[in-house]
């Protein structure tokens, strides 16, 4: 179903973590009800359908039998942002966990097997955070604890805290815009990178 295929044993079963899935893989899949912090979760599952598609689109799950119970996403940049303008720039956009599976260090799994695909050695890998998106009510931390909780996670996998002056990330300043420079990114595409990071 997919090149990487990593088993976990936890205390409430075996889960899978598989990708990057095409879209006939995932079309065979439930999808936790609870995963719905973005959107209603049949439509999540369309949305993350619909990601494999795009070019330079990824969807990674975590599987529990036959029920999707996490995913995380990597996609190209909208055209209306500045970031489009940089060829090598990829977004991780959605990062997703069941609230009952979580404390079972999935969601980190997830994210490693991501990232040890080779294809992100050549990209700059962007991470919009925006502190509404944050799962406050079911983790019991507050804005700040949440964003602190992201930035350690997220820097397992080689994702740092950059500054901007993106407007949506000025909006609150919980919100954080963190990079990872993939380790084939030329100087020269990183300097353009800096170039866009104030404009």
């Amino acid at each position: 179903m997919a090149p990487e295929n990593l088993r976990i044993e936890t205390p409430k079963g075996i889960i899978y973590i598989e990708g990057p899935m095409d879209a006939s893989a995932l079309e065979k899949l439930e999808m936790n009800e609870n995963l719905n912090n973005f959107r209603p979760s049949e439509k999540q599952k369309d949305a993350i359908i619909g990601i494999t598609k795009l070019d330079k689109g990824m969807v990674y799950i975590a599987r529990k039998d036959q029920e999707i119970i996490g995913y995380l996403t990597f996609h190209p940049m909208d055209d209306f942002t500045r970031w489009y303008k940089h060829p090598k720039i990829i977004e991780m956009g959605c990062i997703e966990m069941c609230p009952t599976w979580r404390n079972f260090k999935i969601g980190e799994k997830l994210m490693q097997t991501a990232f040890s695909n080779k294809v992100l050695d050549d990209c700059i890998v962007l991470t919009m955070e925006y502190s509404w998106h944050w799962d406050l009510k079911n983790s019991n931390l507050t804005i700040w604890q949440y964003q602190e909780m992201l930035t350690h996670i997220f820097a397992k996998v080689d994702l740092h805290k950059t500054t901007t002056n993106d407007p949506e990330i000025m909006e609150h300043p919980a919100n954080v815009l963190m990079a990872r420079i993939g380790k084939n990114i030329s100087p020269e595409e990183v300097a353009l990178f800096e170039s866009l990071r104030f404009c």
